[in-house]
């Protein structure tokens, strides 16, 4: 019972924290003019519009996959020793509904040890998505980290809230759908592998209830990152990083609010 009533608290206080968050533009989180997102020159994402009902299965089966905008995480954030740069690709679509997410990753072994919900599947194989549902570099954006067992952690970034210490809020556990396929066998470094596939279907309702933010028209735009965590060794903890908009302070990570780009909604 005990354990009940906490869920039930924490997801009214993520609930209440989502409101006061996505409310209050004129507020502090708003206001870091030194990193806003520029429009004009921010790199931009066009997400087509899903023609069909999307089925989640970690293929490209639907018709509207053809037109989504496909591009290549080729940044590559850890550099500290040499890495195999693995080629990845990166599409997304929309409808009423919410986002549609694929990740297409080259990979030679295929790596995934964490198990435990809300634990740390970035040091696996793992796709990243991070978004916040307004054109601004505030310091607050929702996360998504599925391994290649869609072993799941997602959470809220408050980005340097604090003493430069920046908290992630595990309580937030919205519902969405994935699914990964891969092409090789897991955990094993004797052999080569080939890659893997995850596709995402997050509902716009998972960013809050405020529809005026989060149920896009045709010409909105969103700031976002994509990442790819690329580990190649079961016994090493040492993993490639690679991100969709370029990363400049190699002394924070991927979570750099200022190193978002931006995506806009088309209706085609």
């Amino acid at each position: 019972m005990k354990n009940i009533v906490k869920q039930i608290t924490a997801a009214v206080q993520v609930r209440i924290f989502l409101v006061m968050v996505m409310s209050f533009t004129g507020s502090a989180i708003y206001s870091q003019q030194n990193v806003q997102l520029v429009i004009g020159q921010q790199p931009v994402y066009k997400v087509a519009r899903a023609g069909e009902t999307m089925n989640i299965d970690g293929r490209m089966d639907e018709a509207s996959w053809k037109n989504a905008e496909v591009r290549s995480l080729d940044h590559f954030f850890r550099l500290d020793k040499p890495v195999e740069k693995q080629n990845t690709k990166f599409r997304m679509l929309w409808d009423n509904a919410g986002l549609y997410l694929f990740f297409e990753c080259e990979d030679t072994s295929l790596t995934a040890r964490e198990t435990n919900f809300d634990g740390r599947t970035y040091l696996d194989d793992c796709a990243e998505f991070f978004v916040v549902p307004v054109p601004d570099s505030i310091y607050m954006h929702f996360g998504f980290e599925i391994n290649i067992t869609e072993v799941r952690y997602d959470y809220i970034v408050l980005w340097r809230y604090y003493n430069n210490r920046t908290f992630f809020i595990s309580g937030y556990n919205p519902q969405y759908q994935v699914k990964a396929v891969c092409d090789g066998t897991i955990n094993n470094d004797k052999d080569r592998d080939r890659g893997w596939t995850m596709e995402f279907a997050i509902p716009f309702s998972a960013f809050s209830n405020i529809s005026s933010l989060t149920r896009p028209a045709p010409g909105a735009k969103w700031a976002f990152q994509a990442v790819r965590q690329d580990r190649n060794a079961v016994d090493d903890r040492f993993r490639s990083t690679s991100t969709l908009y370029p990363i400049y302070n190699y002394k924070l990570d991927v979570h750099q609010p200022s190193q978002f780009g931006l995506m806009e909604f088309v209706d085609k």
